[in-house]
This record gives structure tokens, C-alpha cells and sequence, in this order.
């Protein structure tokens, strides 16, 4: 639910770990019985996660993005809730998963905005919030997304990041693991709660392009 008169800060805080509230969790391009099966999955960890969708959906709305929902990955825990994610001991991120078409959405496209809407710099940390659910990673689905991946955090450490004296990358780059699905409440949170908590290292950050 949304807060309202409280500082951003203080409704992170106030996240709930349970509501009734009856929520779809169709996206608005349609949900996924339309998705093709030469569809591609990209899984990445930028921090809150109500922030994180909401940016990628609004950026490649209609740009070849067919689904986004945000969960839980890298952890050890079976069938994480929200509270056990919270107390930093499951190992798991908050995460977003993408599905989209890779003919009209480059994987390489999708990894650069992800370099330019949270800081890869603060290890563990995003904004005011602090533990390793906090980290930034990419987590690939094939080889092909590995190097890519690899590649991708290489240019940007040494064009955008350490380039402008913000410090070294911190981005891990992992293979996918088990994924799981964030409570319903949790799908869509800033569409369905405008002006609800968002994090303030959540912004496009304006970068020149990689060579």
C-alpha cells in the first residue's frame, strides 16, 4: 500500500509482508499465454524491486518487452517469502525477470539501462536501503548472455562508471538459479500504489555510448 505524508524512506520501512487486496498479475502487454517461444528471459538485481520494474516496463513499453515480474534469486531458501528475503539470511536478491524478444529488444540493449537506472558501485546498497538483497547482479540464462554480460560490465566500469570517478562495478554476474515469483502484491506495486516508496538511486543516468 502507499503511505501517503511519510517520507520515502520511512514507507520502505512500512512495506507490508501480507494484504488481501485482490490483484491480476497481467502485465499490460497482454500477459503470458501470449508470449512466443522464441522469447528470451533476462533476470537482474538492482535493488528494491517495486522501482526496478517499474522503470524497465515504462522504458520498453511496445519495444519488444512482453512481460516483467519481480521475485526472488540466489539464495538457498525453498519457496522464500517476502519477510524471510528481508532478513538478509535466505542469500536470495530481490530481482526482476524480463521476458522479452530478443529480434526487436537486444539482451546488450536491456543491460545497459539496467547499468544506467541504479548504481553498480554500492556494494550490497542501493539508496538508504542496505543488505546482499540489495545487490546488484545480472544473472544469465545461457552462455551467449554470460559473455555478453561480462562484456557489457566491462565497458561500463571503465566508459561510464570508473570514469567519472564513482568507484568500481559491483555487479555480479551469475548463473540463473531458482527463480521465485514475489507475493501478488508485490507485481506492479508503484502502477497499482502511485507515489509509493521509490528508491532514490532509481533514475536513467545520461552515459555517452560504448565504443
Amino acid at each position: 500500500m502507499a503511505f501517503s505524508g511519510m517520507p520515502n524512506f520511512l514507507t520502505r520501512l512500512l512495506r507490508p509482508f501480507t494484504t488481501s487486496t485482490n490483484m491480476s498479475l497481467n502485465s499490460p502487454s497482454g500477459g503470458a499465454s501470449n508470449i512466443p517461444d522464441t522469447a528470451q528471459k533476462c533476470t537482474l538485481a538492482a535493488g528494491c524491486f517495486w522501482g526496478v520494474e517499474h522503470l524497465f516496463r515504462k522504458h520498453f513499453a511496445d519495444k519488444g518487452l512482453y512481460d516483467a515480474k519481480v521475485g526472488y534469486i540466489g539464495g538457498d531458501m525453498q519457496n522464500p517469502g517476502y519477510r524471510d528475503v528481508c532478513s538478509g539470511r535466505t542469500g536470495h536478491a530481490e530481482a526482476l525477470q524480463l521476458t522479452f524478444d530478443p529480434t526487436t529488444l537486444p539482451y546488450t540493449t536491456l543491460l545497459q539501462f539496467f547499468y544506467k537506472m541504479h548504481d553498480p558501485t554500492t556494494k550490497n546498497r542501493q539508496g538508504m536501503d542496505t543488505g546482499t538483497q540489495y545487490r546488484s547482479a545480472i544473472f544469465y540464462h545461457s552462455a551467449e548472455q554470460k559473455q555478453i554480460a561480462e562484456e557489457v560490465t566491462r565497458k561500463v566500469g571503465e566508459q561510464w562508471w570508473n570514469k567519472q570517478g564513482n568507484g568500481s562495478v559491483s555487479t555480479e554476474v551469475l548463473e540463473a538459479g531458482t527463480w521465485w515469483d514475489a507475493e501478488g502484491y508485490h507485481q506492479l506495486y508503484l502502477e497499482r500504489n502511485p507515489g509509493g516508496y521509490e528508491c532514490p538511486a532509481h533514475f536513467v543516468r545520461r552515459f555517452p555510448e560504448l565504443v
